[in-house]
């Protein structure tokens, strides 16, 4: 499976210390040099920085060949959206609401951070009432809605 993803979904997934919750649903991911770039830069938590500096050998890290600087997106998502589509992907992570949508449109299969934890709650690899909670404590933007309606999904579940 080929994944790739923009800087939201590692940052906040490494900030909840899940981030291996990555390997576990898909194997590896991809990241183009700009989202390395913004994990790394002087503004981002010092835990995000310090996991750029060793990052596991799942993530690999991929230029693509050509940028759609006309798409009006910040550097990561351009650069994870021209490297999902150069690369076929399975999927996009994202969770800009206008990035998605540029995807989306573009013909990629986009997740985001809530569907990704959603995932790895289905395979018992958290409790995804709980890191819904440590994300509250993050600037991660939650849909309440959504979070609901994930939440319903889970109790509806089979024990």
């Amino acid at each position: 499976m080929i994944v790739v993803s923009n800087t939201s979904p590692l940052n906040y997934l490494i900030l909840l210390g899940h981030d291996d919750v990555l390997p576990a649903i898909f194997g590896a991911v991809v990241a183009p040099p700009a989202v390395v770039m913004e994990l790394s830069r002087a503004g981002a938590a010092a835990a995000v920085r310090e996991w750029m500096c060793h990052p596991p050998p799942w993530l690999g890290v991929r230029v693509p060949r050509t940028v759609d600087r006309s798409l009006d997106l910040d550097a990561g998502e351009s650069e994870a959206i021209a490297l999902a589509r150069e690369l076929n992907a399975d999927r996009i992570l994202l969770d800009e609401a206008k990035a998605r949508r540029v995807a989306m449109n573009l013909g990629l299969r986009v997740a985001g951070t809530l569907a990704v934890l959603h995932e790895a709650s289905d395979r018992g690899l958290l409790d995804f009432a709980r890191t819904i909670e440590a994300l509250q404590q993050t600037t991660f933007y939650l849909d309440e809605k959504l979070v609901r309606a994930i939440l319903d999904r889970i109790a509806d579940r089979p024990a």
